[in-house]
């Protein structure tokens, strides 16, 4: 099942130590500075057991700036201004492989129980650049640039479960709830999704749904504590 997932991220990130940002990031900024991103679903059963990976890659590149004159009578007097401008770039793949065991299997619904691991790697790459410039008899020039790169990788036990719901149309009902982390890799991670599909023929179907997942992770002055929504869609195809 290949995706498209309209995705937004806010929390918190912090690198080297140096306390956490505030990101907010919508959706519709995300499409501006996005790099590359590929998202996709995979299942195997055998009837009673199966297998469930998803894999999402996302690399984004974002950029900021902001001037405004100085207040103070000295700086207002030569007409100087300050400038500030940050550039991050954000690289995060997430892989998750859970065992699958069919609890409910009807002409209706099935449901399935899941358990596994979900691998974490995330690389943040932050620069800031600052500078307060005027004219006057001082000719005041002074220019300040910080960046630095910082990242973590870890694996999350998962637990979870999954179900699909028929109707007596070709319309049918899917979704899945996750948790894990419990203290192994992060604090907690969770992942939620609920969506309407389309079953075109026996092959093919469609799905239009919503998709959530957050996760609170802090190791050795890396943070990241986040949490990513948005609207859904995806091809379906059976074999």
């Amino acid at each position: 099942a290949p995706a498209i997932w309209g995705v937004g991220l806010s929390g918190d990130v912090g690198v080297f130590g140096k306390g956490p940002v505030d990101v907010d990031i919508p959706f519709s900024d995300i499409l501006e500075n996005l790099d590359f991103a590929a998202m996709g679903i995979a299942e195997a059963h055998n009837g009673t057991w199966g297998v469930f990976v998803d894999l999402n890659y996302t690399s984004l590149s974002a950029g900021k700036s902001r001037s405004r004159s100085l207040e103070r009578d000295l700086f207002e007097q030569f007409g100087a201004t300050a400038e500030v401008s940050a550039s991050a770039d954000i690289t995060e793949f997430i892989g998750t492989m859970m065992g699958q065991w069919r609890a409910v299997d009807s002409d209706q619904m099935t449901l399935d129980l899941m358990a596994g691991a979900r691998y974490w790697n995330i690389e943040n790459d932050i620069t800031a650049r600052g500078s307060v410039s005027g004219g006057g008899p001082l000719g005041l020039s002074v220019s300040k640039e910080l960046s630095g790169s910082d990242g973590a990788s870890w694996v999350d036990p998962m637990v979870g479960v999954k179900s699909r719901i028929d109707t007596a149309t070709p319309v049918y009902f899917t979704g899945w709830g996750m948790i894990g982390g419990f203290g192994v890799g992060s604090d907690i991670n969770w992942d939620v999704m609920g969506g309407v599909g389309y079953q075109w023929t026996d092959k093919f179907s469609t799905v239009l749904g919503y998709r959530a997942f957050g996760v609170d992770y802090e190791d050795d002055g890396f943070v990241y504590d986040v949490i990513q929504q948005g609207v859904a869609f995806g091809g379906v195809i059976s074999f």
